[in-house]
């Protein structure tokens, strides 16, 4: 993916991120992520219905890779079986750590393939999916 494709993804997202705001419905399990070293911090929300994500939503004040990141996994993750997002959190995070993944499962998100280039800027990137994982677990109780 061009340097410059990837600025404007990243950018459309930060100025423009898909579903935010959060929305008051006992249906959505929830988490909240901060990062303690900066101003990040991001809430988010995932309704699953037979074990398909058929929503999600996030607020919060953070930073632009944070922000997009967000959004990018949130538009990437709805529509997905709860496994199939499993899957997709599994390789994005290999991907950041360096560790061998696979990069066709994960769409736009692919955009953080060289983030571990800027090592303050991964934790930024990761946050939210942090918070999927919480969800995640919540669901799997």
């Amino acid at each position: 993916m061009q340097e410059e494709m990837k600025r404007e993804i990243i950018l459309d997202h930060y100025q423009n991120p898909r579903n935010r705001g959060l929305i008051e419905d006992s249906d959505y399990l929830k988490a909240d992520t901060n990062n303690e070293s900066c101003i990040d911090e991001i809430h988010l929300m995932v309704k699953i219905t037979d074990d398909k994500i058929v929503d999600a939503r996030f607020d919060g004040e953070a930073c632009a890779i944070c922000t997009s990141s967000t959004s990018i996994m949130v538009e990437t993750l709805i529509g997905k079986t709860v496994e199939e997002a499993i899957q997709i959190y599994k390789n994005f995070n290999a991907m950041l750590n360096e560790e061998p993944y696979d990069k066709e499962t994960l769409e736009q998100a692919f955009v953080y393939h060289d983030i571990y280039k800027q090592p303050n800027r991964k934790k930024c990137a990761l946050l939210p999916w942090w918070g999927f994982e919480k969800i995640i677990n919540q669901y799997k109780k």
